[in-house]
């Protein structure tokens, strides 16, 4: 049983806990993931650890609420507890001293790309950040982004909080500009990832995506996972969640994820009316 510690709303059906891991919380590393069931009957879901306080035994975890399970979740209040926790899981991001490093995050992408960009600062990277959003009440984490960043970039799409335009505009003037950048890592949409290694790709600067979003029960058995890199098949939850950005194949992955969207509409919807009927 793991007691959920504190619980904040960040932005509209995204949400933030601490929840009470000793053994997670002292094993973990940047870009690791977690897999929970709230209960025995219950489905698994995997959540990046966006962050861990080994002294007070805890993990930090990130979701939005988008399935049956993720609002149950959310109906979870500090002080409850989740059945089962296991992790940490997936291959741990490569952190080097690489230079110059741009980060972005689209929309709750920048949850699972706070680690990474707080490893990165710690190894003696030179960290650009770039965070996007459709409009400003999705932005999240904008000052724990601060204090990593030797510069910071907001976008939303709307123009409602600091620049009007997408993540790859001001990603191509960084890959422009005298010092051209060592590595990007880059995490948020299929879409958003696909456009940025794309613009990465003509000046010849290494990117990294990571590919969380549709990992499934976090083990490499149930194949859910399988994409495309390189031309071979490659197992998210075993063989990434990271992999080279200019050799996904983006336009299948989008294709797969698609496969059970009737069916997670099906269950929000179901899981809304049980919700309301609880109340």
């Amino acid at each position: 049983m793991n007691k959920i510690l504190t619980k904040q709303q960040l932005s509209k059906d995204v949400f933030k806990i601490e929840v009470e891991s000793p053994n997670i919380a002292r094993e973990r590393a940047a870009g690791q993931f977690i897999i929970l069931q709230i209960h025995d009957m219950g489905e698994r879901v995997p959540l990046t650890i966006v962050d861990a306080d080994a002294q007070k035994g805890s993990i930090t975890l990130i979701f939005q609420v988008v399935g049956k399970t993720t609002h149950l979740l959310a109906a979870l209040n500090e002080g409850d507890h989740i059945q089962h926790l296991v992790g940490p899981l997936g291959t741990p991001t490569h952190i080097e001293s690489f230079g110059r490093v741009i980060c972005v995050g689209g929309g709750i992408g920048v949850a699972p790309l706070h680690p990474i960009a707080q490893a990165m600062k710690e190894a003696g990277n030179h960290v650009s950040i770039i965070i996007g959003a459709r409009t400003k009440d999705l932005v999240i984490l904008e000052e724990d982004m601060r204090a990593i960043a030797d510069d910071l970039i907001v976008c939303t799409d709307d123009g409602s909080y600091g620049r009007k335009a997408l993540v790859t505009e001001p990603l191509k003037e960084l890959c422009e500009a005298d010092l051209k950048p060592d590595l990007t890592v880059a995490i948020g949409p299929p879409i958003m990832m696909k456009f940025c290694a794309k613009t990465t790709q003509p000046y010849d600067v290494k990117t990294v995506v990571s590919l969380n979003t549709i990992m499934i029960d976090g083990t490499g058995m149930c194949g859910g996972c399988r994409v495309t890199v390189g031309g071979e098949t490659k197992f998210v939850c075993v063989d990434g969640p990271e992999f080279d950005g200019h050799q996904v194949d983006f336009d299948n992955l989008m294709l797969r994820l698609g496969a059970y969207r009737k069916q997670e509409e099906i269950d929000h919807h179901t899981c809304h009316t049980e919700l309301n009927i609880r109340d």
